[in-house]
């Protein structure tokens, strides 16, 4: 009897370990990955309970990466970030210090069929952009490092957006460039609240 207990535990112990290996093989660390350019997502670990900054809609599907039936983006800030902004940022005139980073997390738009009025929420995640202000690493992008994240809601797994380790520079640096340069590269705006 107390072989066919011991036998049981074993069965079982063995069949909890297949389960998690199968779960984890399923699902892989994201903060294994890193963007060509060294960005590793394990630098933002912690992110997604970061503070809003804001939250974004684009007018257009091209502005929402890998969805093009609409995205809503929430942008959030780590503290460092969130101290330069009750420091006045952008107004105050300063850059942003080292060691402030930003998430942006986007999702596909649906509706909540439970509200009693049309609403439009997050649906499936679709990727993480990041930025980290680090004047050493990135010189040749005024101290900004840039990284894009896909999900994959089919394999629940995440992968970095591009293996070519200049597309941050000349797609994101580029596009904050254009408008945001007065800003220290930085669009967004601290939501009041």
């Amino acid at each position: 009897m107390r072989h066919q207990h011991v036998r049981r535990m074993v069965v079982l112990a063995a069949s909890a370990f297949v389960i998690s290996a199968v779960v984890a093989a399923q699902s892989p660390d994201r903060f294994t990955l890193k963007a060509p350019n060294g960005i590793a997502f394990s630098e933002f670990r912690g992110y997604d309970s970061w503070t809003v900054l804001a939250v974004s809609h684009p007018d257009d599907a091209d502005g929402c990466g890998t969805s093009k039936t609409g995205c809503v983006k929430a942008i959030v800030g780590n503290p460092v970030m969130v101290k330069a902004y009750s420091e006045g940022f952008p107004a105050n005139g300063k850059p942003v210090p080292d060691g402030a980073m930003m998430a942006k997390i986007e999702w596909v738009n649906t509706r909540n069929p439970a509200a009693p009025y049309a609403v439009t929420v997050p649906g499936e995640q679709t990727e993480v952009g990041v930025m980290v202000k680090d004047s050493k690493r990135f010189k040749d992008t005024n101290g900004w490092g840039y990284g894009t994240f896909q999900y994959d809601a089919a394999t629940n797994t995440y992968k970095p957006a591009t293996s070519d380790p200049t597309v941050m520079k000349t797609l994101c640096h580029a596009c904050h460039t254009v408008g945001a340069k007065a800003r220290d590269y930085v669009y967004t705006n601290y939501a009041r609240r």
